[in-house]
């Protein structure tokens, strides 16, 4: 009974195991059958049309008149490539990269398919790929790229007919034109052109290798926003080329050698290097500022939108002041018909100019050789940001804004600010209750009190006066004395921390300002770290503008290709960042260094109220004037592009170059036609700042100690502006008498240092 038993048990589970198989292998033989015959057996198959590849929609640039400047768009998409230009390096690499068995399958690898196929059914998902180049092709011009089961088979059936009716070479040839390659290039003749900008048929092994490396992944690879997983990917494939015996080893490790550098993203280019370019736009009226806006947009609405999407974008250039500021650089550093006068080759300047009340940024000039040359692709104006992971993040007190990721940069790291930065430090001051007429010694040499991290002496430098005799913070900032912002440094912050000066420059605009705790020191208030013209201008304009800050942007309207309004900056946003007490009398000092007797008179005085700050760094190698009027707010930065610690000696004339040489003149050389035709005014009038000993207690809170006062004589903006004013009615309004604008001057001389301090014509070379 017990055997009977047993003997139904195993015939039942021989029919259950013959079921199970039955269902496994009837299928898989059955669609083995099929797709070999599809495969295999000369079917009259019909390749169908190919389909066509999107056009894109180029972005539109356009002034407030509706004058185009610019055009945005993705590369050309129909750039002829003849089969013949292909080199042979670009074939290997790709076939290495993508299908090793290319040149011996018939457009189908079986092992590679099956594997594919039986992860598909085991996974209920298509889970591998395992195509082959002609199927990739098929995929990219016959088929949609659903991931399905009936995709596959398909690419698979029609790859096999295609090997059938076309030559191996013609089919990598075609699959290489219509491939993409990241960065919206499609076809190898495109991503030649955008990476590389030369044709295929020059393509060297490594520029090969990056192409092939990128096309498993082209958007997430692409050099420009992962230049890591590019090189990375890269060296992969040189690996793989040298593993298929298709490259020697001496060209493996050659090229190899040849990492990947993105041309402008440092100040040094290495001189072995594959180099991979930003992307080329059409020529630009004013190639500055458009490398702006370009950098605006992208950063708001990504390369695909900008580069594809057909957007309207009217930008805040104002023509005639970009003009007057190309001018004022370029007859400054390549004086006209006067070619032995030109200044040194890799000596840079930059220029940019906003209406502080808007934000919007009416001028700017990127650099001397922007659009040229080796830093043709670096944008001075808007600077860099300082590297976060040379710091340890628990000390870090005030992060700079920039690190958050959004900040605008230009390529290059912005440079030291010396003494321009002077002013945040005062507008702490002011807010802490510090009065202007309070008085410092203003010896030739300090250290700080109980220093433990610097205790390196400061000193005034050699346009700085001061002496030892007391000295007040307004005349101290006229003459820009080292010594008396180290002590105010010290009573407003400390001297291991200058954590509220660099929260003060932060709230003002700076992006690239931070406080790490023990690394600053006493010579913080001496603007040792980094910094852009754009930011530079931005900050000044918040003391021009009552303590209202307006983001600097060069946008004024962004349209889709619908019409559909995306960005609107016409009426611009303010925000109060610091007590307009405070903001009014930072400038009511900042009169000063452009008054007889400061350091940037008499190459800033343009005839009518203006504010401003010399900056000038050790041994000279950075110089700026910092400026305003009561409508414009306009910074001039000048140093060497490459050498960041080279000395500026014997410039037109000029035996050392401080901030109230060259920068001032070109300020004032521009900043004289920028104001033309606009009514000269004054500033508000401060009221007072008084300590907090003299405040009572119970308004001690009001103001953070400052007394507001009284309001004397204010002189408002007149309404119309900002910097374009409707002039007064003469009628109703006498026309000013003591204010006198002179013509823009063409003299290119420039006055050097002098020892004379006690007449109102002195001309002083300040720091």
């Amino acid at each position: 009974m017990l055997t009977a038993a047993m003997r139904f048990v195993r015939r039942f589970l021989r029919v259950i195991l013959v079921v199970i198989c039955s269902a496994i292998t009837v299928p898989v033989l059955v669609a083995a059958v099929i797709m070999g015959s599809f495969l295999f057996l000369p079917l009259p198959a019909v390749i169908p049309a190919p389909r066509t590849i999107a056009q894109s929609l180029p972005t539109h640039v356009r002034l407030v008149t509706g004058e185009e400047i610019a055009e945005f768009k993705d590369v050309d998409l129909n750039i002829p490539v003849d089969q013949s230009d292909i080199p042979d390096v670009l074939k290997k690499s790709v076939v290495a990269a993508e299908d090793r068995n290319f040149f011996h399958h018939g457009g189908v690898d079986i092992r590679g398919s099956a594997r594919a196929f039986w992860a598909d059914v085991h996974g209920g998902k298509v889970t591998q790929g395992g195509s082959t180049i002609t199927q990739q092709y098929v995929k990219n011009t016959y088929t949609d790229k659903k991931r399905t089961l009936v995709r596959k088979v398909r690419e698979a059936i029609l790859a096999s007919q295609l090997e059938r009716t076309m030559p191996k070479e013609e089919i990598l040839f075609k699959y290489l034109s219509t491939v993409y390659f990241g960065d919206q290039a499609y076809g190898i003749g495109a991503a030649a052109q955008t990476y590389f900008r030369k044709s295929v048929k020059d393509l060297t092994l490594s520029e090969s290798a990056m192409l092939a490396g990128l096309i498993p992944a082209p958007s997430r690879w692409a050099p420009r926003e992962n230049l890591v997983e590019a090189e990375f990917h890269r060296n992969l494939v040189l690996n793989q080329m040298l593993d298929q015996h298709v490259i020697t080893q001496e060209e493996h490790d050659k090229a190899a050698a040849q990492h990947l550098y993105l041309v402008g993203s440092s100040p040094q280019q290495p001189a072995v290097a594959t180099l991979v370019y930003p992307v080329q736009q059409t020529a630009a009226r004013y190639p500055d500022f458009v490398d702006y806006v370009y950098r605006y947009v992208v950063a708001k609405y990504g390369p695909d939108t900008v580069l594809r999407g057909g957007l309207d974008i009217t930008v805040t250039l104002d023509p005639r002041l970009q003009d007057a500021a190309n001018d004022a650089v370029h007859n400054m550093l390549d004086p006209p018909n006067q070619p032995k006068a030109a200044a040194p080759d890799d000596l840079e300047m930059s220029l940019v100019s906003l209406e502080p009340q808007t934000g919007y940024v009416r001028a700017l000039v990127g650099g001397r050789s922007f659009g040229t040359g080796t830093y043709a692709s670096v944008n001075f104006a808007l600077g860099g940001c300082p590297d976060k992971s040379r710091f340890d993040p628990k000390k870090i007190v005030v992060a700079a804004t920039c690190w958050d990721g959004t900040t605008i940069t230009g390529g290059g790291g912005g440079r030291q600010a010396g003494s321009s930065f002077k002013p945040f430090t005062l507008a702490t001051a002011f807010a802490k209750g510090v009065p202007p007429t309070k008085v410092y010694p203003a010896v030739a040499s300090y250290v700080p009190p109980n220093c433990r991290t610097s205790c390196t002496p400061i000193e005034n430098a050699a346009d700085g006066e001061g002496y030892g005799q007391p000295m007040t913070l307004r005349e101290a900032t006229a003459q820009s004395v080292n010594t008396v912002f180290a002590q105010l440094q010290h009573d407003v912050g400390g001297t291991d921390t200058v954590k509220d000066i660099a929260e003060m420059a932060k709230k003002l605009g700076i992006t690239s300002t931070f406080d790490v705790s023990g690394n600053q020191g006493a010579s913080y208030t001496l603007g040792v770290d980094s910094f852009s013209p754009i930011d530079m201008a931005s900050a000044y304009g918040v003391f021009d503008n009552h303590g209202l800050r307006a983001e600097p942007t060069p946008v004024l309207t962004v349209k889709d290709s619908t019409g559909k309004v995306l960005e609107d900056n016409s009426k611009p946003t303010t925000k109060q960042v610091i007590d307009a007490v405070v903001a009014d009398n930072v400038t009511d000092v900042l009169r000063g260094p452009v008054s007889p007797g400061g350091t940037a008179y008499p190459n800033a005085d343009i005839g009518r109220p203006a504010a401003g700050k010399t900056g000038t760094t050790d041994n000279y190698v950075d110089a700026w004037f910092v400026g305003y009027t009561p409508t414009l707010s306009t910074s001039v930065w000048m140093g060497y592009a490459k050498d960041d610690s080279r000395s500026m000696r014997n410039i037109r004339g000029v035996g050392t170059v401080f901030g109230g040489t060259i920068p001032a003149k070109v300020w004032h050389d521009y900043m004289v036609p920028a104001t033309q035709g606009v009514p000269p005014t004054d500033f508000q009038e401060p009221a007072p700042i008084v300590p907090l000993s003299s405040v009572p207690d119970y308004n001690r809170q009001a103001r953070n100690g400052i007394d507001p006062g009284t309001r004397r004589g204010a002189s408002d903006t007149p309404a119309g502006g900002p910097y374009v004013v409707t002039p007064p009615d003469p009628e109703a309004v006498a026309p000013p008498t003591t204010t006198t604008v002179p013509p823009p001057t063409t003299t290119s001389t420039i006055p050097g240092p002098t020892n004379s301090t006690t007449t109102s014509s002195t001309l002083l070379p300040r720091r």
